[in-house]
């Protein structure tokens, strides 16, 4: 094959450790590669929507995307992060030697709780959650979210928890395993733990061939075993379910679990076959968890779901809103109206050496007035990828493109020719440019470009969470409202003003809408 295998991953510490992991197999074959991390579904465009293809997974939606607009041509996930029923045209094409299954217990001091009446132990896992409930029904379990390194950060700084659950595999493959560990023998892993799994468009014979080579057979079995039991019970519920095949003397052999939330109800399964007579497994053990009890459990989960809730300051589209979680419920509106003001045109038309624009709405403004024909702007600087996109198409070339103004300002300092810039702006300006421009004797002239006006909504009920775009929408937000909640902000400068109303701030990866939405995500699911 003379062609590079494009290899696409998300961007996080684990993720492409996994990702590097089945590059060095495919080129130690002699194919070539290159690594193509995906960091949001941001710049994405489908023709159909999301739901007609059943792109569902929260961990996996953004390269499935990638690979069916053809970016990538093959996906690196974690197996027991991807959707037991995978998007159409996509399909499982290899797995890797599995890693350690087992899960952790991270300790703070020591392990004297584990004998002791009460602990509290961090996890965001329903099923860990349940299998240390059931064997500890005293201890006490909060809720720790985020990736590898951020959890470990939150033990360490929490100083009421006794210790956090995490996968083995996964604090191992980054070497961040720390000393004070307890290995958690007993406890059932979730289907496909510690597995990579490399996905393919269903066409593409070709790569399919090429991932063949390196696919392991003992690890498919097993894990296709255990992805199959955890689709035939759960039917669209996130339920605590574990599973675990594993391949002894020519023999299948499988251990299953279903707990309720608290712990207090379990069924276990196990089950022996010879391999070769191994397919009817997931069948035979799905079906014996049903029959005793595990309907009625299984219905319990359905009617206790519980929907986070959290409000958009953007007034979201359709496509947008299909990209969050089926267990978020997601409402929108505008939090601030935008008005163009007419700028003289002989402003315009004026020869200006550094402009700066950061927003959308600075461009539209601009073009409304004087055809780019007519603009003598010699240097452009501009804040987002999306604006830079809009001025490359309407007005010219952009010099320079930062994730936010204060980094902008900050590149301004040092780089700029000459001693003032323009900045087409907002009436509401929330952001550290100018002074940051000003304390370092560069004068900015101030066009007013659009006025930016309040108008939030007063939200009636309770919310988990809200989702910011500016500075403006977080002032919006609470004129009316209050600062409860997480508050989900699209950059740093939007962070900035929300840490002065919210206790919990997070920020997106890159500052889109659809970046904010994953991040949402990625907060309340994983």
């Amino acid at each position: 094959m003379s062609k590079i295998i494009r290899i696409g991953t998300r961007d996080s510490e684990l993720a492409l450790w996994q990702a590097k992991t089945v590059q060095q197999n495919l080129e130690r074959l002699g194919y070539k590669t290159e690594l193509v991390p995906v960091k949001s579904t941001g710049d994405i465009v489908l023709d159909k929507p999301l739901y007609e293809l059943g792109i569902t997974g929260i961990f996996t939606r953004t390269l499935d995307i990638a690979m069916l607009n053809n970016d990538i041509d093959i996906a690196v996930h974690s197996l027991k992060d991807v959707p037991t029923v995978l998007p159409k045209g996509i399909v499982q094409a290899a797995v890797l030697k599995r890693g350690n299954v087992n899960d952790i217990l991270v300790f703070k001091n020591n392990e004297e709780f584990l004998s002791q009446r009460d602990a509290v132990i961090a996890t965001g896992s329903l099923r860990r959650r349940a299998q240390w409930l059931n064997r500890y029904p005293t201890h006490r379990t909060e809720d720790l979210r985020g990736n590898v390194n951020t959890r470990l950060q939150k033990l360490e700084d929490n100083e009421h928890w006794n210790g956090a659950i995490f996968a083995a595999a996964g604090l191992g493959r980054i070497g961040l395993t720390p000393k004070n560990t307890v290995k958690l023998d007993w406890m059932v892993p979730a289907p496909a733990q510690g597995a990579v799994v490399i996905t393919a468009l269903e066409e593409d014979k070709e790569m399919l061939t090429v991932c063949a080579e390196i696919n392991h057979q003992e690890t498919e079995i097993c894990t296709t075993i255990e992805r199959k039991f955890l689709n035939l019970l759960e039917g669209g519920c996130t339920a605590p379910i574990g599973a675990l095949a594993y391949i002894k003397n020519d023999e299948v052999n499988f251990k299953g679990v279903l707990l309720s939330n608290d712990g207090s109800k379990k069924i276990e399964v196990n089950k022996v076959a010879k391999v070769g007579e191994h397919h009817d497994i997931a069948n035979f053990c799905a079906s014996y968890v049903i029959e005793r009890g595990g309907k009625r459990l299984m219905d319990t989960f359905i009617r206790e779901k519980k929907t986070t809730n959290v409000y958009s300051t953007k007034l979201l589209t359709e496509a947008q809103r299909q990209l969050f979680n089926e267990t978020i419920g997601a409402e929108s509106s505008d939090f601030i109206k935008i008005t163009l003001n007419r700028i003289k045109a002989s402003i315009l038309k004026a020869p200006h050496d550094n402009v700066v624009i950061t927003s959308k709405n600075g461009v539209e403004a601009i073009t409304s007035i004087v055809p780019k024909e007519e603009l003598k702007f010699k240097k452009i600087y501009c804040v987002g990828r999306r604006t830079k996109k809009l001025i490359e198409q309407k007005i010219g070339p952009v010099t320079h493109v930062e994730r936010n103004a204060k980094r902008l300002a900050e590149y301004l300092v040092e780089n700029i020719e000459g001693g003032s810039v323009t900045y087409f702006c907002s009436n509401l300006r929330l952001d550290d440019l100018p002074n940051i421009l000003s304390q370092n004797n560069i004068n900015v002239n101030e066009v007013e470009a659009y006025q930016t006006r309040f108008d939030a909504l007063k939200i009636e009920h309770e919310i988990d969470g809200a989702l910011f775009y500016s500075p403006s929408t977080v002032q919006s937000f609470v004129s009316r409202n209050r600062a409860k909640g997480i508050a989900f902000c699209i950059g740093e400068s939007t962070a900035k003003a929300a840490r002065q109303y919210f206790t919990n701030v997070e920020i997106a990866k890159v500052p889109t809408v659809e970046s904010v939405i994953e991040l949402v995500n990625d907060y309340y699911i994983k």
